[in-house]
């Protein structure tokens, strides 16, 4: 798994002034964040929470907020999103790479625009380091010009990631060492932090700004499933996307013609069907394919909580008493 600030690494102009002035503005308030691997139950626990406390339910996973694809990445229907008010699903294209700054940069706006003040805010999602920028802030990035962004975005489709994984191991070692050599949206972005700045992405990423919520107010919550039961749902969930157009969603995403390194490209369940679309490939298999790299995407999210969250956050196995345990350790707050 990658650094957490490799991944949060955005251009950024006066990311940290944002945050600063916005953490001395009083930082979010009573905040409950849920956590949990996919298809855990986290998003029906997070409404059943906001029903109750007349709350505000924020996406916290890096492929919900993207449109077009609303099965295949499991966001709330419309039945869902009459019951409270959701904000930042669906709210980016598929041609945007949508980073974890990127994110953190719209959570400000919600703050700024009162959203998560009154209502209490639910943070729900299985993205990990949006969590922990939350928690904990993000590096200050530097602004980077559209020139340099192009070149290599344009090297990186002429030459391939391990051609420009050698390069940046000659010119900041410490940054490749730490990246797979075929991680080649990581490479670029190294690689133009240093064009931009003559400064390495580690040294930006060494200062770190606010968090945005007040952590002694706020309620944390990880689900950690049983492995069977998971795998159980994970399945169980791919074929009810199957039947609710998951395949009409990829062929429209794949209409738009974009870069296959796209973040939205790589969503799960799209290389897949593609391969159904394009004939290569049996509905069957490529459903079962879809199954087993979420059940790995799975081990790895469920993995990556148990190594990072600390005792703060409150364990939670996904049963019928899943919402009485996380009501009981809420309720006496709003009472």
């Amino acid at each position: 798994m990658p650094p957490a600030g490799l991944e949060t690494s955005v251009a950024t102009s006066g990311m940290k002034e944002t945050l600063e002035k916005t953490a001395d503005e009083g930082r979010v308030k009573d905040a409950i964040l849920i956590a949990g691997p996919t298809a855990s139950g986290k998003s029906a626990l997070a409404l059943e929470i906001a029903e109750r406390t007349g709350g505000v339910i924020v996406n916290t996973d890096s492929m919900q907020g993207y449109s077009i694809l609303d099965v295949l990445t499991a966001r709330p229907g419309p039945r869902d999103l009459a019951r409270a008010p959701h904000f930042l699903f669906g709210h980016i294209h598929p041609s945007i790479p949508y980073s974890t700054g990127a994110w953190l940069r719209d959570v400000v706006e919600l703050i700024e625009k009162k959203v998560l003040t009154g209502p209490r805010p639910i943070f729900v999602g299985g993205t990990g380091l949006y969590f922990r920028a939350l928690v904990e802030g993000i590096s200050d990035m530097p602004e980077i010009p559209s020139h340099i962004r192009e070149r290599w975005r344009h090297e990186l489709v002429e030459r391939g990631a391990q051609r420009l994984h050698r390069e940046l191991m000659l010119r900041d070692s410490a940054v490749a060492m730490q990246l797979r050599p075929n991680d080649g949206q990581r490479i670029a972005r190294a690689l133009e932090v240093l064009d931009a700045s003559g400064r390495s992405i580690l040294s930006w990423q060494g200062q770190r700004g606010e968090p945005l919520i007040d952590r002694g107010s706020a309620r944390c919550f990880v689900i950690e499933p049983d492995r069977e039961i998971l795998r159980e749902r994970i399945n169980r969930r791919f074929d009810s996307m199957i039947e609710h157009g998951a395949l009409e969603e990829v062929r429209q995403i794949l209409a738009l013609d974009l870069d296959p390194a796209l973040p939205a490209m790589k969503a799960i369940g799209v290389r897949e069907l593609q391969a159904v679309l394009d004939g290569g490939m049996d509905t069957g298999t490529a459903m079962e394919r879809a199954k087993i790299a979420t059940r790995q995407y799975a081990k790895r999210q469920s993995t990556w909580f148990r190594n990072q969250f600390g005792v703060e956050w409150q364990r939670l196995l996904p049963n019928e008493t899943m919402i009485d345990v996380v009501w009981a350790a809420i309720k006496k707050e709003i009472e």
